[in-house]
C-alpha cells in the first residue's frame, strides 16, 4: 500500500486484532434456546450497520455449558459465508455482547483501532473483499479467512482515526436520511397518478371545461359489453405447433398495468379462422384473466400495433371499442380506483382462484361522457402523467446519484481528505510498533480464546 497520507501506516487484520468465528448451539439441547435472552447473529440479521439485536436468541446456558462465547460491545462483525456475498460484503458494529454464528467472524475492540474507523474501512473495501477474498470450490460463497486476515488497511493517527470515524458518521447519516425520503417519493407518485385517474373518471379534472361549455351533466353508466366488444384468445396446447400458420401472440407475462413488456413475444399456431378472430387491432384493451393474487387480476394495457399480425392467448381478455367511448378513456377507468375496485369486486373468489371472464368484464360499468369530453380529458390526463414521467426520471437520476455518495465519501476519507491532520497526532507506525511488542510480551492466556468455527 503506497502514497498514504503523512502519519498513516500500512497494516492489516492480523497484525491489529484476532478475528474469531462463532457456532450454533446445538439443537437437540433445548435448554440451549428456551427463553433465550442472548443476542445470536447470523447473516440474516446482518442488514444494519450499527445492530442492536437479533432474530434470534439464545440461553444463557448455551454460554457456560454449550461453548458459546460471549462478544463485547463494540465488536465488528463481518459475513463470511452467505449468498449474499455474490454483490455484498455485510459489515456491523454492535451497541450490546452479543453471540455468533459459523457463518460471520468478528473483529474485538482493542486501543489500536477506532472501532467505527476500522468498520467503515471495511466497509469501503467490498469490492476488494469479494474479488480478492472469495474462497473458490464451494457451493456457497465463502470468504477465505486466511486473505481476509491479510487485508490491505490504511491505518491512521488514532486520533485522525476518530476524527474521520465522526466525520462518516456524521455526512452518511445525512446520506442515509437523503436516500429514505427519496425511497417515500415512488409511493407519493404513484398516489399522484392514482389522484389524476380519480379526477378524470369522476368528472372533477374537467368541472371548468363543462362550465365552459355550458354542459350540466357528466355522464351515465354504460356496461363494457353495451360499448363494445369482449372476447376471448387462443388456447394453447400441444397441437398447434403442427399448423401450419404461426403467429406471433401475448401473454399474460407480456401485459402489466398501462404497460406492455413486448422483449419475449412468442409464436403459436393457429387456423386462419382463429387469426382472424383473434388478429389485435391498434386501441385493443388486453385485460388480464388472472387465477392467483387480486391485486395482478384485471391489468391492462392498450395495444398500439408494435408488433405485425399479432394476436393473444385465452388469458386475455381483449375489449374493443364501439363509437361511444374512447379506448384511452376506458383504459384510464381500469386502471383509476374505481375501476380496481369493480375489478376487484366481480373477480373476488372465497376459494383463492381470483379470475375475470368474458361476462365478468362485459358487465363491469364505465361512466359515459361526450366524446368532446372525454378527448379533452385524456389530453390532461397526458399533461399530468407527462409530468409524473419527468419527476420520475428526476427522480432516478437522483437515486443513482446519492447512491454514489456513499462509497464516494469512503474512498475520500480512507485516501486522508475528508478530515484535517494534525502533525502533533502520534504517527500510527509507533502505535503500530507498540501495540507489536505488547503482544510479544503478553501471555498466551491472555490473547483472547477463540471459538471453534465449523
Amino acid at each position: 500500500m503506497s502514497g498514504l497520507p503523512s502519519g498513516w501506516a500500512a497494516t492489516n487484520i492480523a497484525e491489529i486484532g484476532d478475528l474469531v468465528g462463532g457456532k450454533t448451539p446445538s439443537k437437540a439441547e433445548p435448554r440451549f434456546w428456551a427463553n433465550g435472552t442472548v443476542t445470536w447473529v447470523s447473516p440474516k440479521d446482518m442488514k444494519v450497520f450499527d445492530l442492536a439485536g437479533s432474530e434470534d436468541q439464545i440461553s444463557e446456558t448455551a454460554i457456560s455449558d454449550g461453548g458459546m462465547n460471549l462478544l463485547p460491545a463494540q465488536s465488528i462483525l463481518m459475513v463470511t459465508r452467505s449468498g449474499i456475498l455474490s454483490h455484498t460484503f455485510p459489515v456491523a458494529i454492535t451497541r450490546n455482547p452479543v453471540t455468533i454464528n459459523q457463518d460471520i467472524k468478528a473483529i474485538t475492540p482493542t486501543a489500536a483501532f477506532n472501532t467505527r474507523y476500522l468498520a467503515y474501512n471495511l466497509k469501503s473495501q467490498q469490492r476488494a473483499i469479494l474479488n480478492g477474498c472469495a474462497k473458490s470450490g464451494t457451493t456457497v460463497e465463502s470468504i477465505e479467512t486466511e486473505q481476509l486476515k491479510r487485508l490491505p488497511i490504511p491505518l491512521a493517527p488514532l486520533p485522525e482515526q476518530k476524527r474521520i470515524a465522526d466525520k462518516l458518521d456524521n455526512v452518511l447519516a445525512r446520506v442515509d436520511a437523503c436516500r429514505d425520503r427519496l425511497d417515500r417519493l415512488p409511493a407519493l407518485l404513484k398516489r399522484f397518478r392514482q389522484s389524476i385517474l380519480a379526477a378524470a373518471t369522476s368528472g372533477r379534472l374537467t368541472e371548468d371545461w363543462r362550465e365552459k361549455q355550458a354542459i350540466d351533466n357528466w355522464g351515465s353508466d354504460i356496461s363494457f359489453g353495451e360499448l363494445g366488444k369482449v372476447s376471448g384468445g387462443l388456447t394453447k396446447n400441444g397441437k398447434r405447433s403442427e399448423l401450419q400458420l404461426q403467429k406471433p401472440y401475448l401473454r399474460v407475462a407480456n401485459v402489466y398495468a398501462n404497460e406492455l413488456r413486448l422483449e419475449d413475444v412468442a409464436s403459436i399456431g393457429m387456423t386462419q379462422q382463429e387469426f382472424s378472430k383473434t388478429c389485435l387491432q391498434r386501441d385493443d384493451l388486453l385485460i388480464v384473466e388472472g387465477n392467483g393474487s387480486i391485486d395482478q387480476v384485471g391489468r391492462v394495457a392498450i395495444w398500439s400495433a408494435e408488433v405485425p399480425d399479432c394476436s393473444h392467448q385465452n388469458h386475455l381478455i381483449r375489449w374493443r371499442a364501439g363509437p361511444r367511448l374512447l379506448p384511452k378513456f376506458a383504459l384510464y377507468f381500469l386502471l383509476s380506483p374505481e375501476g380496481r375496485s369493480q375489478i376487484i369486486d366481480v373477480a373476488s373468489s372465497t376459494t383463492g382462484l381470483h379470475t375475470l371472464s368474458i361476462s365478468k368484464v362485459s358487465g363491469m360499468s364505465v361512466p359515459v361522457p361526450s366524446l368532446p369530453e372525454q378527448t379533452e380529458i385524456i389530453r390532461r390526463v397526458e399533461i399530468l402523467f407527462a409530468f409524473a414521467d419527468r419527476l420520475e426520471a428526476r427522480l432516478t437520476t437522483a437515486r443513482r446519484q446519492v447512491g454514489q455518495l456513499t462509497p464516494a465519501l469512503l474512498a475520500k476519507a480512507f485516501r486522508g481528505e475528508l478530515v484535517p491532520q494534525d502533525p502533533a497526532d502520534e504517527p500510527a507506525a509507533e502505535l503500530l510498533k507498540r501495540l507489536a511488542a505488547q503482544r510479544e510480551t503478553a501471555p498466551k492466556t491472555n490473547r483472547g480464546r477463540k471459538i471453534a468455527s465449523r
